[in-house]
């Protein structure tokens, strides 16, 4: 391990809770295969290039489908990211008088829509959680009001990484006749999700974490009879004799030119994800918070936020060293021993209210697939070490 003025021996990339590295060279190699080879613009035209773009992004749109268990892909309209879907469908469906019900633990995707909402007439409730991140299904149900139009939460903490029983709301919501709404940005790709047994209404995704595609990449699934008023209107390469936008998904919602390369390594992440095995994915993943959360107990100062139970968390732990500066351990943590880590309010700070940590922010660690045992232990001895300085 190096140390003051050593050089770095390795790099560990520990923040895919921000986006996932490295990617799949099935991905890479994706993107590539499109740029060099099809290169064509989906729906515009009929030229074997544009036919080829549209066969690219249609694979995509069902191998999501796969993956979320939705029966009709032309359901799934793909976006830049996942706070681009988020905005569209909170604004797209909420109007002046109608109540929505959130968790505590929003993220700014979806707390900074809201907050404008409010100030056009939309209801916000923000249901307490517990200091380690969990919520309370009760606490949703005693929210609701005659008025409530929506519940929209996240399906696991990007500070804590505490998993949400969206299972538990989905069923409470379906029976109040209310939309329920779900952001898995850190859980597509790493959980299980089902937009029939867990009752999602919206479905909201990120093409760049556990999906392990590129940036640039998400999209949103919308229920059978669900209308979502369009955030833009523009070409879509269908109905183009008409100045009336389209009113059919996903044309309603894919308004201009997709990231069409993006979507092709989307494609290739999704495809990795199912042969490998989604449980697989998440075992990996868990025995690797499992090990972090052993190593960082034992070290004195260290305070760790979310749940003690592994299993009641994504791979996503929030720390720090007693009141020291998370800016300053994040940075020792890369100069020094080459470590890739997150620190300060991590677009969340409805969640740092939540467990106390607003004041100091965090230091947030977030393994992924391809990261080993090996990684872990190294990152556990550097911080073992910068807690003694």
């Amino acid at each position: 391990m190096s140390g003051k003025g050593e050089q770095v021996i390795k790099t560990v990339y520990l923040d895919n809770a921000a986006t996932s590295f490295p990617k799949p060279e099935s991905v890479y190699a994706a993107i590539d295969h499109f740029n060099r080879n099809v290169g064509g613009n989906p729906g515009r035209g009929s030229h074997q290039a544009t036919r080829s773009a549209g066969s690219v992004v249609l694979e995509a749109r069902e191998a999501l489908a796969g993956l979320f268990n939705v029966a009709d892909s032309s359901r799934i309209a793909f976006t830049m990211n996942i706070t681009e879907a988020i905005n569209m469908a909170l604004k797209g469906i909420l109007l002046p008088g109608d109540h929505v019900i959130t968790s505590s633990m929003e993220h700014n995707a979806v707390a900074r829509p809201l907050h404008v909402l409010s100030s056009l007439g939309v209801e916000w409730t923000q249901v307490a959680c517990s200091a380690d991140g969990s919520l309370d299904p009760a606490d949703i149900a005693r929210a609701i009001k005659a008025n409530t139009r929506m519940i929209c939460i996240l399906h696991a903490s990007n500070l804590t990484g505490t998993i949400m029983p969206i299972r538990e709301v989905g069923r409470i919501a379906r029976e109040n006749g209310i939309i329920f709404m779900v952001d898995s940005a850190q859980t597509a790709g790493v959980l299980t999700l089902d937009t029939e047994e867990q009752n999602i209404d919206i479905l909201t995704f990120t093409g760049h974490k556990a999906l392990l595609g590129p940036q640039g990449t998400g999209g949103l699934y919308l229920r059978p009879g669900l209308v979502i008023k369009p955030l833009k209107e523009g070409g879509t390469g269908s109905l183009s004799e008409s100045l009336v936008h389209p009113d059919y998904m996903p044309d309603r919602l894919e308004s201009g030119t997709l990231n069409t390369p993006g979507i092709a390594g989307l494609a290739a992440g999704v495809s990795f994800i199912r042969d490998t095995g989604l449980e697989r994915i998440r075992q990996h993943e868990l025995k690797l918070a499992q090990s972090l959360l052993a190593g960082l107990r034992e070290i004195k100062g260290v305070k760790i936020y979310g749940p003690e139970d592994p299993m009641k968390r994504v791979a996503v732990i929030a720390f720090n060293i007693e009141d020291r500066d998370c800016g300053d351990i994040s940075m020792n943590l890369d100069l020094r021993y080459g470590i890739i880590a997150r620190s300060g309010m991590h677009c969340a700070p409805l969640a740092h209210q939540t467990i106390g940590s607003f004041e100091l922010g965090a230091c947030r660690l977030s393994p992924g697939f391809f990261n080993t045992m090996e990684d872990i232990e190294y990152t556990v001895k550097a911080i073992h070490q910068l807690s003694r300085e």
